[in-house]
């Protein structure tokens, strides 16, 4: 796996840390975020979806990864994106 650590919550302190990596092996984004509450939790697993399942797999997780990252995510997007294009 070859992770590029893209960035991380510019307002971070010692205790939390949303976090984005790009994984240009995989051509995959890579979140470590918060966990949501149980309600937000149960609202998205409850959600309807066209041509999506009800509920979250066991193989997926909902996480938080606040609006200020905006920008580091758009940075890990465009890793990926190049990764996609190479040979």
């Amino acid at each position: 796996m070859s992770l590029l650590f893209i960035g991380i919550d510019p307002n971070t302190g010692d205790q939390e840390s949303p976090t984005v990596w790009a994984d240009l092996e995989e051509k995959e984004l890579v979140f470590q975020g918060w966990k949501p509450s149980p309600e937000l939790e149960a609202e998205c697993a409850a959600t309807e979806i066209p041509g999506h399942a009800v509920g979250i797999p066991d193989t997926e997780a909902v996480i938080r990864i606040p609006a200020r990252m905006v920008g580091v995510i758009r940075e890990a997007c465009d890793a990926v994106e190049r990764a996609t294009q190479l040979p």
